[in-house]
């Protein structure tokens, strides 16, 4: 009899544990979260190994997509490298592979051959991605993000670009934007610390 008391008064314990638990504020990412997911327009675009990206290479797949090109002075080797040493913390937290595509907004300079070079330096997980301004900036604005075109006859040129990261979900949709931090006489660079935490929510919180 006393042995059945202790394991109902156990059985309480637990279950008022459980209640309690779920009660409490869980953790909320700082990054822009959508809910629902939104969902990608159809685009065609080039890998940087020659083939035709759709949408259902966003499949399957937590993907994370940033503009840059391949003669960027700042911002996207940083984010490149970044990105490279974070990756095995983002990939801990799920089952499902982690991809990140660097989309060039450099169609004029970033060739498949170069784009190519550029990328594969940072590993298999990195896809460089192009396309013409008439499918790239349809894409690009699709994602919430924005570039610069340079004036016809330009040769050494910057192109202005959005430093954001979208992470898209395994079902190919929309799922958080992670802004830049803006500091005076910096670079501005997402925090890839507190986007791996927020990654870590969000994945768990998917479906």
């Amino acid at each position: 009899m006393q042995k059945l008391l202790v394991s109902v008064v156990a059985i309480v314990a637990l279950l008022a544990g459980v209640v309690i638990f779920n009660s409490l504020p869980q953790p909320q990412p700082q990054a822009l979260v959508y809910e629902p997911p939104r969902e990608m327009e159809p685009f065609m675009l080039k890998g940087h190994n020659g083939g035709d990206v759709t949408n259902a290479d966003l499949t399957g797949q937590w993907t994370f997509l940033f503009t840059g090109y391949t003669s960027c002075p700042d911002i996207c080797p940083t984010t490149m490298a970044d990105f490279k040493k974070i990756l095995p913390q983002l990939a801990s937290v799920t089952s499902q592979p982690v991809k990140v595509w660097l989309v060039s907004v450099d169609p004029k300079r970033d060739t498949q051959q170069k784009l190519a070079a550029y990328t594969t330096y940072f590993g298999k997980e990195f896809l460089g991605v192009r396309a013409e301004h008439k499918n790239l900036y349809p894409f690009v604005n699709g994602l919430g993000l924005m570039y610069s075109i340079p004036a016809e006859g330009e040769v050494d040129y910057l192109v202005n670009h959005s430093s954001a990261i979208v992470l898209v979900n395994p079902d190919g949709n929309r799922q958080a934007i992670f802004k830049a931090k803006q500091t005076p006489g910096q670079v501005p660079t997402v925090d890839m610390q507190q986007m791996a935490e927020d990654f870590q929510i969000i994945s768990q919180q998917y479906r």
